[in-house]
């Protein structure tokens, strides 16, 4: 699974699976599971579900690494695709219970388990009171990339900024938003 260089040859490992490997799966399994678990808790906001995202991701990678296309992209790419479309068709499953009105506090603390205790006791109201203070174009990009769970680079295209001003504005945001809870 090993490139020449050193590095890990993302293509290989999804070959060797396609061909019943488990050794090759389990190779990228530790390599990028607990980045894939990252990816899917920033959509779904939930660590049991995440994890639950994740294996049947990993089990879809495992049945359908023969239709990994190298002219297509990285397999690297591929697999956080995989992950990603799982993560983002149990949002789809469960969207009649998200609410674009009260978002989850903790979907605003991001992957710090002491930003999410922090913002606990923060009710519905406080949270839209601080969302109505930012920019329009911030609070518009927080929403889509914590409540509706689009990527920045889904985001910009949406509004026809470029990514990196996407990126900017919901960092900005979320400080002021930190900023404003606090």
């Amino acid at each position: 699974m090993t490139g020449n260089d050193g590095s890990f040859d993302y293509e290989a490992a999804l070959a060797a699976c396609a061909e019943g490997s488990r050794a090759a799966l389990r190779a990228l399994y530790e390599r990028e599971a607990r980045w894939l678990l990252g990816v899917a808790m920033r959509i779904v906001r939930n660590r049991a579900l995440a994890e639950e995202v994740l294996q049947e991701a990993f089990l879809q990678i495992w049945r359908g690494a023969h239709t990994f296309d190298r002219s297509r992209g990285s397999g690297r790419g591929w697999i956080y695709t995989v992950v990603r479309h799982r993560a983002l068709q149990e949002v789809r499953r469960a969207a009649p219970t998200i609410s674009a009105e009260a978002p989850d506090v903790e979907s605003f603390a991001g992957e710090d388990p002491a930003a999410g205790e922090s913002l606990r006791g923060i009710d519905a109201e406080t949270l839209e009171h601080c969302l109505e203070q930012l920019e329009p174009e911030r609070r518009e990009c927080i929403v889509q990339a914590f409540v509706e769970g689009y990527s920045h680079a889904q985001i910009a295209a949406r509004v026809g900024k470029p990514v990196g001003t996407v990126k900017s504005w919901v960092r900005r945001g979320l400080l002021s938003l930190k900023d404003c809870l606090s």
